[in-house]
């Protein structure tokens, strides 16, 4: 689970409004000691924020701890990262967790309830049995004994199917009571199984807090919608392949995402990142280098190699917009990036 919400590649960087000699050289961070070096960036980090005219709220701060390692040694941000993951606890993360746990543990009840059902039929064929091989030692009067015994079988037989009818309507109480409890969880859930990424309930909802945030300290952010390119669906024609395309799709999203970015799955095979703190001019950027990576990343289908494609819209989050208008641009910019076949994304920005 770590790997959704942690443990990335970063990549897009604002550029941040503070002179770098105001700030702790990088050659003086002392290597020996971590919390030292912590200790630095952390005042570098607040520095940033404040220069920015940002409150220096917790979300605010790691969301600039986040973004600006990008720009230090890969040894110090190895470093730096290790030390932090440590301490790290995601309450969203658990959350997932719980909601995994939940479904794991109603697909149990549902297995139960299907064995007990498949016992209860084969009680009901057994009694069923019974009765032909009574029927036809009636017909024999040499079987008189047998008979009776069968009698008393029957009888054993009856009881237990009793028993089995009551505690299979039982069960099946307890099923439909589970099931309720399921889908009122369902109606809250923030993660999407099917590509381990977030669901659009959250990314509707997130999109939503950020619009709230630019309306009181308005800083830019941005919205990507991406979609496996429609033209390399239709020469696959493979519903499975397709599918297993998508997945790929959403693992290369989280591997180039930064641990600030809300990454979701929005409806069939088109997902949704939200850059926070980002303008539309570093987005592009993001969009170019996202498009480039996916290019570069071939899927196998049998004995035929194909390459990935993408199409990506972007447009900026307005604080004039409703969440579905924002959305909507994004989802235009798909449909503007299909009309141009020398790109694989576009811009609509809606004032």
């Amino acid at each position: 689970m770590s790997g959704v919400l942690r443990k990335r590649n970063r990549r897009i960087i604002d550029d941040i409004k503070y002179e770098p000699d105001n700030l702790p050289d990088e050659k003086h961070y002392d290597f020996d000691n971590p919390s030292s070096d912590i200790e630095i960036y952390a005042k570098e980090v607040l520095t940033a924020l404040i220069a920015d005219n940002l409150p220096p709220t917790p979300n605010n701060f790691l969301l600039y701890f986040d973004r600006l390692l990008d720009e230090k040694s890969e040894a110090l941000r190895r470093q730096i990262r290790g030390v932090f993951e440590l301490e790290e606890s995601s309450d969203a993360e658990n959350t997932i967790v719980l909601e995994q746990n939940l479904k794991r543990g109603f697909l149990s009840i549902k297995n139960i309830l299907n064995v007990t059902a498949n016992l209860y039929k084969n009680m009901a064929l057994m009694t069923k049995i019974l009765e032909k091989r009574k029927a036809e030692l009636s017909a024999n009067p040499q079987g008189t004994e047998a008979l009776s015994i069968i009698g008393v079988l029957e009888s054993d037989v009856s009881k237990l199917n009793s028993i089995l009818k009551t505690q299979s309507s039982k069960m099946k109480e307890v099923y439909d009571e589970t099931a309720e409890i399921v889908r009122s969880v369902e109606n809250k859930t923030i993660f999407d199984d099917q590509f381990g990424v977030y669901n659009k309930r959250y990314l509707m909802k997130k999109i939503e807090q950020e619009i709230g945030l630019i309306s009181e300290f308005k800083h830019k952010s941005s919205l990507m919608m991406i979609e496996l390119d429609k033209n390399l669906k239709k020469s696959i024609n493979n519903d499975k392949a397709v599918l297993l395309m998508t997945r790929a799709i959403a693992r290369l999203l989280l591997k180039t995402s930064r641990r600030s970015d809300v990454v979701a799955h929005y409806s069939g095979d088109v997902f949704a990142m939200l850059l926070k703190h980002t303008d539309i001019k570093d987005a592009k950027r993001a969009a170019m280098r996202l498009s480039e990576l996916v290019s570069n990343s071939n899927f196998f289908l049998a004995d035929r190699e194909i390459q990935l494609k993408i199409s990506i819209g972007v447009t900026i989050i307005s604080d004039t917009l409703s969440v579905e208008e924002i959305v909507v641009a994004a989802l235009d910019g798909i449909q503007k990036a299909y009309e141009d076949p020398k790109q694989d994304f576009a811009t609509l920005v809606t004032k």
